[in-house]
């Protein structure tokens, strides 16, 4: 059976608009709400971006990034007003898992600066104290 090529191309057409539609609705202007820990480790060298360590205090305190406030993952939403709006925020956690869920829970609250350290701290490269 032939499709006639006026619906052939209206079907493309249709197929076309929900792709793009579906890509637009991601995050604003495409930017990802993710960073790597590359990335973040530049962003806080560079001092262009805090950190918080959304881990419990006992994971915290078995080693964690020298100078990042830590703010447990379940204290997030009761500590928002520790958590600047005008500067850049990158959440860390164990391996990336926590610090999404608070990604999300900030941004749903305003916090449009706020982005996840893909891979945690099982991957963080940089110093680390005790």
């Amino acid at each position: 059976m032939m499709i006639p090529a006026k619906r052939w191309i209206r079907a493309c057409f249709v197929i076309l608009v929900a792709l793009l539609a579906a890509g637009c609705s991601q995050s604003p202007a495409g930017a990802s709400v993710d960073v790597s820990v590359d990335e973040a480790l530049r962003l806080w060298q560079a001092k262009e971006a805090i950190l918080i360590d959304v881990r419990t205090p006992a994971e915290y305190r078995e080693g964690h990034i020298p100078g990042v406030a830590n703010i447990p993952l379940d204290e997030l939403e009761k500590r928002l007003g520790e958590i600047p709006k005008d500067k850049k925020v990158v959440l860390i956690c164990r391996t990336g898992n926590r610090s999404a869920q608070g990604t999300k829970l900030l941004r749903s609250k305003g916090f449009d600066n706020v982005f996840n350290s893909t891979g945690g701290m099982s991957t963080w490269k940089g110093p680390v104290t005790k």
